[in-house]
């Protein structure tokens, strides 16, 4: 594979049943292509954690991941609130997550840092009433 392959997934903000299943794609995918387990485990963490993200707090977005020979690069993407203070989200257990989205076993805290712990680079751009965008990658 000289080039590379993208996927791209719409993530229901509506649908908490939906959620992930980008994730189990792209799992498929990267089995298919035969990447190691190890990358397919990170990679499939990684995006579940940023499409529960994406439902719970930002209404849906979307999700691209281009696969490359030494990398897997997702780009995150949604139109939400915005992260007002990312070093304060990415702090273990903090969550804005409601006592309904609490009540369904979701909002712990862990959705950033997991997604940082599973890759290898992470970046997040985000601005308050516009949106976010995850940028992560991880080398194979």
């Amino acid at each position: 594979m000289t080039d590379s392959l993208t996927f791209h997934f719409d993530v229901d903000g509506e649908n908490f049943v939906s959620a992930g299943q980008a994730s189990v794609q792209v799992k498929k995918n990267l089995r298919e292509l035969g990447f190691p387990p190890e990358i397919i485990r990170r990679v499939s963490i990684a995006m579940y954690e940023g499409e529960i993200n994406m439902v719970i707090h930002a209404g849906g977005g979307a999700a691209d991941v281009d696969v490359f020979e030494d990398r897997i690069v997702i780009v995150l993407s949604d139109h939400g609130p915005g992260i007002p203070d990312i070093d304060l989200a990415m702090q273990e257990g903090y969550s804005t997550a409601t006592d309904n989205v609490r009540s369904l076993g979701f909002g712990a805290g862990m959705g950033l840092p997991n997604m940082k712990r599973y890759t290898d680079e992470m970046r997040i751009e985000s601005k308050v009433g516009k949106g976010t965008v995850i940028t992560m990658c991880i080398f194979v």
